[in-house]
């Protein structure tokens, strides 16, 4: 398969420059939740290369390096000299004010979390209109104690005697702190003050614009060929395929492959209310019995994981060979193919060396390379929140558009042993019952996803009427996150949780315990297997 797509772009485009920060992602999603399109790009990369790409201005990010240290990454001074507005964030800041002339140093007075900040100057670019007292997210060891020539300092605190300095004539500034964390009370302030006072910015990026502009490019790049889109019921495929058939109308068709591993009335979903809201032509698989044969016996997660990848290939192989026949009859050509895609999975992390590797990332459960398709990944520059909101710019069932992350395996791998008919049921039960209660409580859009798991290979003893029972024990995963790179368990209510679990220990046969997971990630994943 090749895999060519478009800058979701407009006219201006902020470069987030990766350090290796455990921001970067987080810095690039606050720029656009400024109105600004942004982009990351590795450290690695040479000055001439970013100014190529020509960015409206460029953001330097944290980094888990000291400047003084053997090998830690530098800046070239030419970025500074382009003309393109600069700001520097933590590493970036100390490597900015080294490479311009400014004093960085090992002064002992190392801060992390919480900090107080004082502004110096009230009236600067970055805080002009802000308390002049504020709590600010640091973390560092390292300080600038002197900064460059030409630089005012708007900023202080007990440990950085520079915490933000500016150069208006050079429109070059930056923060000791993390403005992008929400621990910096007025970080997203700081944040739109340099991209639309200092950089002189347009808050003109939005998703109309993201809408019309794919919509374009997915229309010249088609013509008269048809595309094809493996649905999953997920928000990601449902957007990128409404999208698809929002530029080619007819010419896409969808293949859902009803595995039999979905949440409980998500397929009946799929079929009524998304191909109401799109009018798209969707090829529904009925495969559930052919998945749970393969599955029969198995208890190891990744084998579980294997199976099901494996046996959706293949359905969709066949899915995809009927839906290019019947094109072929018609004298008609099928060449691309849909994926879901998003900026996260194209954005991965390199590890030790602070790097950021920018690859295609084949999303539907592994399909084969020797598929003959092209791909259209029209989502592969947006985050999940940006995706949401495409979705219901283009009208899409909030029911889909607000579902929560699901693993590709789907309820495979939330079934602790062997999957089964009766298994899947009961999973479905206790999963319905505590995302209804989670809706009816109006939270279920403040947390991340709330993964239910069935103990299948455990017996818990209870007493439920006169007698003793063993049943199985459902523990609730409720996680609150960002991206799903870190995750940290969601305070529920009490009186929820009691209700959720006085509903399931009620109405679902076979549980007769509801635990709760309050671990965090790391170390526990979110989900069980």
């Amino acid at each position: 398969m090749t895999s060519t797509s478009p800058d979701a772009t407009g006219t201006e485009t902020v470069l987030v420059v990766d350090f290796g920060a455990q921001y970067a992602q987080l810095i690039a999603r606050r720029v656009r939740e400024a109105r600004v399109y942004s982009e990351i790009v590795p450290h690695t990369m040479p000055a001439d290369e970013i100014l190529a790409k020509k960015p409206s201005a460029i953001i330097l990010s944290g980094g888990p390096s000291s400047v003084y240290a053997d090998g830690a990454p530098g800046v070239d001074a030419a970025l500074f000299e382009a003309g393109v507005p600069v700001f520097g964030i933590c590493y970036g800041f100390q490597a900015m004010a080294r490479a311009l002339g400014g004093n960085v140093a090992e002064t002992g007075l190392a801060e992390f979390g919480a900090t107080d900040l004082k502004v110096t100057d009230a009236g600067s670019t970055l805080f002009e209109g802000q308390p002049i007292a504020q709590s600010v997210w640091m973390s560092h060891g390292d300080s600038v104690d002197r900064a460059p020539e030409g630089f005012t300092v708007s900023a202080t605190t007990d440990g950085a005697p520079v915490a933000a300095f500016e150069d208006d004539d050079r429109k070059l500034y930056g923060v000791q702190y993390h403005p992008e964390v929400l621990h910096s009370k007025h970080g997203q302030r700081v944040l739109e003050r340099f991209l639309h006072v200092g950089a002189g910015l347009k808050a003109d990026w939005t998703m109309a614009n993201v809408i019309d502009e794919q919509v374009a490019d997915i229309r010249e790049r088609v013509g008269d060929k048809h595309v094809i889109c493996a649905l999953s019921g997920g928000v990601d495929s449902a957007v990128a395929a409404a999208l698809v058939q929002k530029a080619v109308g007819d010419k896409l068709t969808c293949v859902f492959v009803d595995h039999g591993l979905l949440r409980k009335g998500e397929a009946e979903q799929v079929e009524r209310d998304y191909v109401a809201s799109t009018g798209v032509s969707l090829k529904v698989v009925d495969a559930q019995e052919r998945f749970l044969k393969a599955l029969a016996g198995v208890t190891d997660p990744e084998e579980k994981r294997k199976i099901i990848g494996r046996e959706f290939i293949r359905v969709f192989e066949q899915a995809a060979a009927e839906v290019v026949a019947e094109a072929d009859a018609h004298g008609e050509q099928v060449e691309f193919l849909v994926q879901g895609t998003l900026y996260p999975d194209v954005v991965e992390s390199g590890g030790g060396t602070g790097t950021a590797n920018i690859k295609s990332h084949h999303n539907v459960g592994g399909l084969p390379e020797d598929l003959q398709f092209q791909l259209i990944e029209p989502l592969r520059k947006l985050f999940k929140d940006e995706v949401r909101a495409v979705g219901e710019e283009l009208g899409l069932p909030s029911e889909i558009v607000w579902r929560q992350p699901f693993p590709g395996p789907g309820l495979g791998i939330r079934i602790i042993g062997e999957v089964t008919a009766d298994r899947l049921e009961t999973l479905r039960e206790a999963d319905a019952i505590a995302r209804e209660e989670l809706s009816r409580a109006g939270l279920d859009r403040e947390i991340w996803q709330c993964p239910v798991v069935l103990l299948a290979d455990v017996r818990s003893v209870g007493v439920q009427g006169d007698g003793r029972t063993y049943g199985h024990p459902i523990v609730l995963r409720p996680v609150s996150s960002e991206d799903a790179m870190t995750a940290d368990w969601s305070r529920l209510p009490y009186d929820l949780l009691a209700r959720i679990s006085n509903r399931i220990t009620n109405e679902v046969r076979e549980v007769n315990r509801v635990a709760l997971d309050v671990t965090s990630k790391p170390p526990g994943t979110i989900e069980w297997e």
